[in-house]
């Protein structure tokens, strides 16, 4: 019976950075400098008046409970989902999460 000795590991020096995350907060910056005059979704909203959508739907609404999204975002948000050619409401979030222009 032959006995096989352990392998020792051998240290190797390596130059593996690191980059450390420092968030520091912003400076005093709005959405409302951030988004350029000419974005898409900003002629959207001056030229669509969603105002109707909140009478429309009122009835649908119980009159005690927890308070709901707003239904002119939510309508607004089905609309990003048709233009930006997303396939489900998961994918939505996700652009919304990452997309200033859209939160606007």
């Amino acid at each position: 019976m032959v006995l096989s000795r352990p392998r020792r590991r051998r240290r190797c020096v390596t130059i593996l950075g690191t980059k450390i995350r420092a968030f520091a907060p912003l400076p005093n910056l709005s959405l409302e400098e951030l988004v350029p005059k000419d974005n898409f979704y900003r002629r959207l909203q001056a030229t669509l008046d969603l105002s109707f959508v909140r009478e429309l739907v009122r009835d649908c609404y119980a009159p005690a409970g927890r308070p709901s999204v707003d239904p002119v975002v939510f309508f607004k948000l089905q609309l990003v989902l048709f233009f930006e050619g997303l396939r489900s409401e998961r994918q939505l979030m996700e652009v919304v999460a990452d997309r200033l222009n859209i939160r606007w």
